[in-house]
């Protein structure tokens, strides 16, 4: 924002409520003394501001959390149960924090302490569950190098079982399971039996996450001016790979089948209470809600900027691209469930032509179809036989249902890095391919990581002048701790803690930071007032309805969800999947009690910077209406450089404007935005009008 000229109008200072934030008022001061809007870094254009936005909303999620939750709750219905959430809660509450975010130009911290200091504490909260998910992003991310550089060979190293060398023979667990799975926990994780079983440092895990976190401190060293530039690609690239794979897998045998099944809608789901859960939760995730880096990136706009087709277009995309990604995996997944039952039927074909050579293969229960030429046998053809004499073959001759493989749903690191590894290598030129798909996973998981740290360091660097002036130094250090603490996630059983993390770290924090964004803003603030300030900041004022979202619908649906996530946790004791390396099979065990009380200090010290803002904030008010000494100097230190509203042709006269003061019962409320066509001048520092007003304003 540009500094209003001064005009020399006089007016008492004390109409500043208590929640005014000093920086947004005088656009020149932080509340450190620095200088914060005037030499605030801007984007250099639009575009750069929209794929920063997209980037940073359009993640892993959308890739293999989405999908999953089609494929398990009612394909097309659950997509039309999403895109109402997404329109009567998800658009809302994104349009409410980009416009906070562009018309306070603070970061987190400082866009709630705006409205109320004893809000303050909501920015600090979504700071610490930003760190919690930048701390095992940046481990997916290592996985991604990981497997890239594994691509980089013919034939692929998860394409086929290795030989033990002491037995000559296939290596026993890899037999067991697949190549894929075999390389995934075996070779990359090396993964121990349970969480409680740590084991010694992945050692090649431990460099890839370094190279990852390097990758973001480079990127990160000089704020948007570099993020962004690395934007252009991170953000543009999946959408280029997801198209390729679209193309070349619409050419896949057994594309339709998985496109059906995706689009299928089975509309019963609906009274599923659950799933009305699962896809608000999505909804709430995809978007980035409560993270901070969406008022982040808004704080850096012009403040005329259309924030609210901006909410439309982001959000769109971010669906769009969900529907992208479903059908891309559904394609995958049909060739692959098609290449499994294929695989089923030659099997059984093998068996059958087996029990030919010793039983008369003129039964009347023999298969009508050429058995010594598998490829000419369909699965329907194959399935139709086995419907009728199924009870004459025996038990060695099973199945081969190609729903039932689809209905074995793959999500998260299994979707990415098994059934997708799986399936490109069957591709031609599978390396190619395969350095495709995880250079894609690299760039998604790298423009949410820039996010994600824009909704730490932002905020602090607008609160604190002194982090502020060493942006380059607090980045790095930033980067530096997240490596050293993500050396949990590089042991062994590494990956136990990751999915510890994803499940629980952020998920009650955030939707508690989200129900506060909304209480500020719909009930503290006023929604009227919000829309009032969103009026001179896009020159057109916003339906009416957003009134009632924010203040009802939206407030309802994030206290319904926290509820139903609580209830949830403490009524299903939380567990997690284990790789049994004997078995070779996955398997479900409970967390033990030292990792419970992990997840509940975690969940605590993101949630509970809140409460302590508050009671800090009350305290400091009472400290300072019980001590005049102290709340003069408070005073001095406060109104140094503040500067004051008046008309530009009506000139106030101070004696005849009292200030309220506490004994009126009236409390200014603060504004978001400095109004177009006021105008603002710099209080006179004389010692005797300083003490008298510092006598009068005591609810500072």
């Amino acid at each position: 924002m540009t500094e209003k000229s001064s005009l020399d109008c006089p007016e008492d200072r004390s109409w500043l409520g208590e929640g005014q934030s000093e920086a947004q008022l005088t656009s020149v001061s932080g509340p450190d003394g620095a200088e914060t809007n005037d030499d605030r870094p801007a984007w250099d254009s639009k575009i750069q501001y929209v794929l920063a936005q997209v980037g940073f909303s359009v993640g892993l999620g959308n890739v293999w959390r989405f999908p999953y939750l089609c494929h398990q709750n009612g394909g097309g219905a659950f997509m039309l149960l999403y895109v109402f959430l997404l329109l009567i809660v998800g658009v809302p509450l994104f349009f409410m924090e980009l416009a906070a975010g562009q018309s306070i130009r603070q970061g987190s911290i400082g866009v709630w302490k705006h409205i109320s200091p004893k809000l303050a504490g909501i920015g600090y909260s979504s700071c610490m569950v930003c760190f919690y998910v930048a701390l095992y992003y940046n481990v997916i991310i290592a996985w991604s190098l990981f497997y890239m550089g594994n691509s980089f060979q013919y034939p692929l190293p998860w394409q086929q079982c290795p030989i033990d060398v002491t037995t000559n023979d296939t290596v026993k667990e890899c037999a067991s399971s697949s190549p894929t799975s075999f390389f995934w926990f075996r070779k990359a994780l090396n993964i121990t039996n349970s969480i409680e079983e740590s084991g010694e440092f992945n050692a090649i895990m431990t460099g890839c996450l370094l190279a990852a976190w390097s990758i973001v401190s480079l990127a990160m060293i000089k704020g948007i001016k570099s993020s962004a530039k690395v934007m252009y690609f991170s953000s543009v690239f999946p959408y280029v790979v997801l198209f390729i794979f679209l193309i070349r897998g619409l050419m896949l045998d057994g594309a339709i089948e998985g496109i059906t099944y995706m689009f299928y809608p089975k509309l019963e789901i609906w009274g599923n209470v659950q799933v009305w859960r699962q896809a608000a939760t999505q909804v709430f995730f995809a978007l980035g809600l409560g993270y901070g880096s969406i008022i982040a990136y808004s704080s850096y706009n012009p403040v005329h900027n259309n924030c609210h087709r901006d909410a439309l277009m982001v959000s769109g995309i971010n669906f769009m691209t969900s529907v992208l990604a479903s059908l891309v995996v559904f394609i995958v997944l049909g060739f692959r469930a098609k290449n499994i039952a294929l695989r089923c039927v030659a099997k059984n074909l093998g068996l059958l032509n087996l029990m030919a050579s010793s039983n008369d293969s003129s039964q009347h229960w023999w298969p009508w179809f050429n058995m010594t030429d598998p490829d000419s046998v369909s699965i329907p053809e194959y399935r139709e036989w086995y419907s009728h004499y199924s009870s004459m073959v025996g038990p060695k001759i099973t199945d081969c249902n190609l729903e039932e493989e689809m209905n074995k749903g793959v999500e998260g690191t299994g979707l990415a890095f098994i059934a997708f590894t799986e399936v490109m290598a069957l591709f031609p030129a599978s390396p190619f391919w395969s350095t495709l798909f995880f250079l894609m996973l690299l760039n998604l998981g790298l423009s949410t990581m820039f996010g994600t740290m824009q909704g730490i360091l932002t905020p602090l660097m607008d609160n604190f002048s002194l982090l502020g002036r060493h942006r380059t130094l607090l980045t790095v250090s930033s980067c530096a701790l997240g490596f050293i603490i993500g050396l949990l996630f590089t042991q062994r059983s590494g990956n136990y803690f990751v999915t510890m993390f994803d499940d629980y770290s952020a998920t009650l924090p955030l939707v508690i930071v989200v129900i506060f964004e909304t209480v500020s803003v719909a009930w503290v603030y006023g929604t009227d007032r919000f829309l009032d300030d969103i009026e001179v900041m896009l020159k057109w004022r916003p339906p009416v309805v957003y009134k009632y979202l924010w203040k009802y619908v939206c407030l309802l649906a994030m206290v319904g969800l926290l509820v139903a996530s609580f209830l949830r946790m403490v009524f299903k004791r939380p567990t997690y999947t284990t790789w049994n390396q004997s078995t070779a099979s996955e398997m479900t065990l409970e967390y033990p009690g030292w990792a419970l009380a992990m997840i509940v200090m975690l969940i605590l010290l993101a949630s509970l910077p809140v409460p302590i803002g508050y009671i800090h904030s009350m305290l400091k008010n009472r400290q300072v209406r019980h001590s005049p000494s102290l709340e003069a100097g408070v005073g001095q230190e406060l109104h140094r450089e503040l500067y004051t509203k008046c008309s530009s042709t009506d000139q106030l006269d101070s004696n005849s404007h009292r200030a309220p003061t506490e004994e009126d019962g009236v409390h200014p409320r603060p504004a978001f935005l400095l109004m177009a066509g006021e105008h603002y001048r710099l209080l006179p520092q004389q010692e005797e009008e300083e003490e008298e007003e510092e006598e009068q304003d005591t609810g500072l």
